[in-house]
């Protein structure tokens, strides 16, 4: 919650600026990163994918090591702001976004009467009762391929096409917690944070679950519900 977002920007603390600036140091040669996602501030990534081209002798798992003591800064818990996960070789040709299949999202959202302040940066926090059946219900009208202009925000880049393939969302409550899971092909930009909008709208009884079904024809922004906030969004894989 401490960077802009992933996407490097010339005046701002980015998580891919700090990654190609400590990898450029580690390689002793300029680094470009390219990820599978450009995730906005606010966003978590427990599965963001990234490549990159370098000539260097140290192998991947020095590399994932000497990175990783680097991130976490002499800590003594040894966690810092940025993790990697595992680092491997790949082929010349590889890219981390044309090469992806798919992509998994979760988003967090803390459904209780009370605010908890140390998950302000990390969910979406709603006071009142969400119906988990509802949302689901609404939910189950989103798997397919179908346009969906309706979930595109502006400002993203422009799209040859609005059609995109989800292979499944649901919804689940644990506790004080709702989880909403959504699997797919491809994402448009703010497309999972208004999907989450519009089924907490469904959710907190503001709108019927069978809406979905007219807001997706609609291919209408203004149709669907709000863009929920950032913080609650997880990137959890990128399959390839």
């Amino acid at each position: 919650t401490g960077f802009s977002g992933w996407q490097r920007q010339p005046a701002a603390r980015t998580v891919c600026g700090a990654l190609e600036e400590l990898l450029s140091d580690l390689c002793r040669m300029p680094v470009e990163l390219t990820a599978a996602s450009r995730t906005d501030a606010g966003v978590h990534a427990r599965g963001q994918s990234a490549n990159f081209i370098c000539s260097t002798g140290i192998p991947p798992e020095g590399l994932l090591r000497a990175a990783n003591d680097a991130l976490a800064q002499s800590r003594l818990e040894r966690v810092g702001e940025i993790g990697i996960v595992s680092a491997v070789e790949m082929p010349l040709a590889f890219h981390a976004r044309y090469d992806a299949k798919g992509k998994r999202y979760r988003y967090r959202i803390r459904n209780a009467e009370k605010p908890e302040i140390f998950l302000r940066n990390q969910c979406y926090q709603i006071a009142d009762p969400l119906d988990c059946e509802a949302m689901q219900q609404a939910a189950s009208h989103l798997p397919g391929e179908k346009d969906f202009r309706c979930f595109l925000s502006a400002g993203g880049n422009p799209q040859k096409s609005t059609v995109r393939r989800i292979d499944s969302c649901t919804v689940a409550r644990q506790g004080d917690e709702v989880y909403i899971d959504i699997e797919g092909n491809g994402f448009l930009y703010h497309m999972v944070r208004n999907i989450t909008g519009t089924l907490a709208e469904v959710g907190l009884g503001r709108r019927d679950p069978d809406d979905m079904i007219s807001i997706i024809e609609s291919k209408d922004r203004q149709s669907a519900g709000h863009t929920a906030p950032p913080q609650g969004l997880y990137l959890e894989e990128v399959f390839y």
